[in-house]
């Protein structure tokens, strides 16, 4: 039995989960690969960035620490990788898309919640698609603090008013952009989400000057225009 060695002091990044995740889906997932598999998808979303979050296949058979979790064997693990998806589109858990790319087939798993359908159906109607480039890799942050810590740390404490703001700004806004903006408040010695907030949403509407001297605008907003709710 490996032991575990308890959580280490510091500063560590939360999982969020809905309370329906706990009365409603947990209790009737009755095998061990759907429920890890399940877990470790709610993590890894957590980690992206944009506000549209998905997992593709291939970022599910290179994850070391899922197929670990799944099976000691290579081999075995991505069967039961393969079960596991199975299992949790047929609960609905997830849904599952394939879309065909200049390398072929790619398979794309959304979370059920209501983004994760908007995004979904956004693809069935042709709306968006994930990338243009399915083999361009996307970024996960790892370890990274999370907004509350940032804003603690830098800007002060946090109220129930400025926690209810931080939660829509991370739905609303790339986390890079977020960080940027607390940031560039600090060095102005203008230390207040307001501030912040008026830096992120001129970005928005503006363009965001990148390193090259151009502007670009949220390329996430531009691929969902349809996901009108993201923006109320």
């Amino acid at each position: 039995m490996h032991l575990f060695d308890g959580f280490k002091p510091g500063q560590h990044g939360n999982t969020p989960f809905p309370n329906p995740f706990f009365t409603e889906l947990l209790p009737f997932i009755d095998h061990l690969g759907e429920l890890k598999l399940t877990l470790h998808i709610f993590f890894r979303l957590s980690l992206k960035e944009g506000k549209i979050r998905y997992l593709r296949r291939k970022e599910l058979l290179a994850d070391d620490v899922l197929l670990d979790g799944l099976s000691r064997h290579r081999h075995q693990a991505e069967a039961e990788l393969n079960e596991a998806l199975e299992r949790a589109v047929e609960r609905q858990t997830l849904l599952h898309i394939e879309i065909e790319g200049a390398q072929g087939a790619e398979d794309y798993y959304f979370v059920n919640t209501p983004k994760g359908r908007a995004a979904y159906d956004g693809i069935l109607r042709g709306d968006w698609r994930p990338t243009n480039d399915l083999d361009a890799p996307i970024n996960i942050a790892v370890d990274r603090p999370n907004i509350f810590v940032l804003y603690e740390q830098n800007i002060g404490p946090i109220t129930p008013m400025i926690a209810e703001e931080l939660r829509d700004a991370e739905q609303t806004y790339p986390i890079g952009w977020i960080e940027e903006g607390i940031r560039l408040a600090v060095q102005n010695n203008a230390r207040s989400w307001r501030y912040v907030l008026a830096i992120i949403e001129r970005w928005r509407t503006e363009g965001k000057q990148d390193d090259d001297g151009r502007y670009q605008r949220d390329s996430e907003k531009s691929r969902s225009r349809y996901l009108d709710y993201l923006d109320e």
